[in-house]
């Protein structure tokens, strides 16, 4: 019985056999397609979406804003090739590509074009290789030389391809970072006419999720196009070098032996899979790592006097070197998940795969495949030469492909950082901003405040009803601040530091939100800062006075270098244009300037710009009385109100109502009477000169006591 079943078995195996090797033809082309759709279908999945990481980042998102833990919790959240990346990366490509008939679009065809026909150089030249050897194997020079021939002239398509590919790639790169630059810096910068922009000032201090914008907008982006130009060849042209080679070496092997070796190859590249270290975090670690080092170079930089002057060398040090040790500490543990992980990928992808494709290319030497003869040893090199090649070539791609997910993981850690900034900026321009919070923001009648939102009405005059002055990190100054002036009305705002003064002028400006009550106020547009130590831009002497007017600008209304002249002479700085060398001259003006022209300078451009009111913040305190009563005499003549603090009893004169502010939340706002004032201010001085001599009074009192005492004893 069980004969006659082995004898069945056989049969029908036989018959199978037959069956399969009558029609393998079409056998072979439905295993060659399926493993083509297998091969793309796995490699795309090879770089889906990560549940883990998803779930995480959702979890992010759960966390409440403003916290210190939504902060931390930033820090170490996995940054991977996942569902998050996908979206973000799929938005920052609507920027970088706009249209497909963009020029990034037609240099991505022309990308594209040029890495087909270099994978068809490379099968043309793995034939031609095969055929070279055979002609030697058969020893028939014509052969030989004509094949060498061919081998010369494929050389000038082959290496024309392989230049402009690199051209076309670094032009993409370029495109990407111009392109991702202008969307950055229209949001940045924005329209001085919009007051929901500024994100630039908001950015740095409403919010504390990016500490160093500057980076982020020079370096992050820079490497992330960059990424983005090269991710794509490394990708697009190994899968098509798979798919390509793969249909080629199962036409000249047999599909049979392709399939052993895609299952063997997918085993070992998910262990490689599995095995990656987390490349993507570790970049934006990195990035964020390098900025913070960058930025403490730039603090010490900016306040290199005061540091010098307070000795503080040893201290900047210490935190320089923090930073430092930190960024070194994290590149060390990097390197050394990068050193097994090369050692891994290099046996795997390079020696087993290796091993494998010699085991494939073998086929056609010790088995006879059906539909192809000529096999004497010439046919059997060329092959083996053509196959091995066309494996080399497989192998050498699919490697790519592994080792793309790397640099993919990578890209993740940049996309992160690009899409941190433009999604943290368009927060910003809607209002939404994370800032760590006082203690006392959490109460509940704080916590109201914070809530809400006031109202911003365009005036010709300044009004405020019941308006709140918040700080960004939820400290409240002043819980209903109500006052009316109107145009010509200078106002004079005085109290102790830290009250409110300049506060007031920030949401002026349109710099703070609004958190209750209603501001009417003029256009931003309509303020002009002067500040105890004015901005001096980068450029020349005349761009100093109309900033952030060009010189087109200042023609374009009329204004020529005489007039410019005239109003330096208000200030009495018109000798300037001469001692500097003229209008033209380029300086780096905070140096070349003492504190005093540079307030002068400061006003002139008051002066030319006109605005309806000018914000003064200490802007008297560098120059003579007799020059700051000239000034203030003379932006009243053209009917600029101004809104001053200043501790400088002179100025009284010149304001007819004045905000004073109690430093505890309480103000008081009333008409200035300067002479009473100023009357009443040197009553108080006199007294507490007085005052401050009662202590030597008591003490000189109690001399004389002692010594009438001493000498009633004798």
């Amino acid at each position: 019985m069980n004969l006659r079943n082995s004898v069945l078995n056989n049969e029908q195996l036989r018959r199978v056999a037959n069956f399969y090797g009558a029609h393998r033809p079409i056998f072979q082309r439905g295993i060659t397609f399926a493993l083509i759709i297998y091969g793309f279908s796995s490699m795309t999945r090879g770089f889906g979406t990560n549940s883990v990481s998803s779930s995480s980042s959702k979890k992010r998102k759960g966390k409440q804003k403003g916290s210190g833990e939504e902060g931390e919790d930033r820090k170490s959240t996995r940054v991977a090739v996942d569902a998050q990346f996908y979206q973000r990366l799929s938005t920052i490509l609507r920027i970088v590509i706009p249209s497909i008939r963009s020029k990034e679009a037609l240099l991505l065809v022309m990308h594209s074009s040029l890495l087909v026909i270099r994978t068809v150089i490379s099968l043309y030249v793995a034939a031609l290789d095969g055929k070279i050897v055979a002609s030697l194997v058969r020893a028939r020079p014509l052969p030989f030389l004509l094949n060498i021939l061919r081998w010369l002239l494929v050389a000038i398509p082959a290496t024309w391809t392989n230049s402009w590919l690199s051209y076309v790639q670094n032009k993409l790169a370029l495109a990407y970072r111009t392109r991702l630059t202008e969307a950055v810096l229209k949001q940045y910068l924005g329209d001085e006419q919009d007051e929901q922009d500024k994100v630039f000032y908001k950015l740095a201090n409403l919010d504390d999720r990016i500490k160093n914008p500057d980076q982020m907008i020079t370096h992050d982006i820079q490497q992330f196009s960059t990424h983005l130009a090269a991710i794509y060849a490394n990708l697009a042209k190994p899968i098509l070098d798979v798919l390509l080679y793969n249909y080629q070496l199962a036409h000249n092997v047999g599909a049979e032996g392709l399939v052993l070796l895609t299952v063997l190859v997918q085993m070992s590249a998910a262990l490689l899979r599995k095995l990656t270290p987390p490349f993507g975090m570790y970049t934006a670690v990195s990035a964020q790592l390098s900025g913070n080092l960058r930025h403490t170079h730039s603090r010490l930089a900016e306040f290199a006097e005061e540091v010098a002057f307070f000795g503080g060398e040893e201290t900047e040090k210490m935190l320089v070197e923090r930073e430092y040790a930190g960024l070194i500490k994290h590149e060390n543990n990097v390197l050394r998940h990068r050193w097994w992980h090369a050692c891994v990928e290099e046996g795997i992808i390079k020696w087993l795969w290796g091993a494998y494709g010699l085991c494939i290319c073998a086929i056609p030497v010790f088995f006879r495949i059906p539909g192809v003869a000529n096999f004497d040893l010439g046919s059997r090199t060329q092959g083996f030469v053509t196959n091995r090649r066309l494996l080399l070539s497989a192998s050498d791609a699919f490697g790519r492909v592994m080792y793309s997910y790397k640099e993919l993981s990578e890209l993740a850690g940049h996309t992160a950082r690009v899409s941190l900034l433009l999604e943290t900026m368009e927060d910003v321009r809607n209002g939404k901003f994370e800032k760590a919070l006082v203690s006392s923001a959490s109460t509940e009648e704080n916590a109201e405040i914070l809530k809400g939102r006031g109202t911003v009405v365009e005036s010709e005059d300044i009004q405020f009803e019941n308006v709140p002055i918040v700080t960004p990190n939820g400290d409240i100054l002043v819980r209903r601040l109500s006052f009316h002036i109107k145009p010509g009305q200078h106002l004079l705002i005085v109290g102790p530091n830290g009250c409110g003064k300049s506060s007031l002028f920030r949401i002026l400006g349109g710099l703070w939100p609004v958190y209750g009550g209603v501001v009417r106020k003029p256009p931003a547009s309509q303020f002009i800062l002067i500040p105890q130590r004015p901005y001096l831009s980068l450029g020349t002497l005349r761009d100093q006075v109309i900033y952030p007017h060009s010189k087109e600008d200042m023609e374009a209304r009329g204004i020529t270098d005489e007039d410019l002249l005239a109003v330096l002479s208000v200030v009495q700085m018109d000798h300037i244009v001469e001692r500097e060398g003229g209008w033209d001259a380029a300086r780096e003006w905070r140096e070349a300037l003492s504190g005093g022209d540079q307030q002068k300078i400061a006003w002139a451009r008051l002066f030319y710009h006109k605005p309806k009111y000018g914000v003064l913040d200490e802007a008297t305190s560098l120059v003579p009385p007799e020059m700051e009563g000239m000034m203030m005499e003379h932006a009243t003549r053209l009917g600029i109100t101004l809104l001053t603090v200043s501790h400088r009893p002179s100025l009284w004169k010149y304001h007819a109502v004045i905000l004073q502010y109690d430093g505890q939340g309480g103000y008081v706002f009333a008409k200035l009477d300067a002479e009473k004032r100023l009357a009443l201010q040197q009553e108080k001085e006199a007294l507490d000169t007085k005052l401050s001599e009662v202590p030597k009074m008591k003490a000189r009192l109690a001399e004389l006591q002692y010594v009438v005492r001493e000498n009633g004893r004798m």
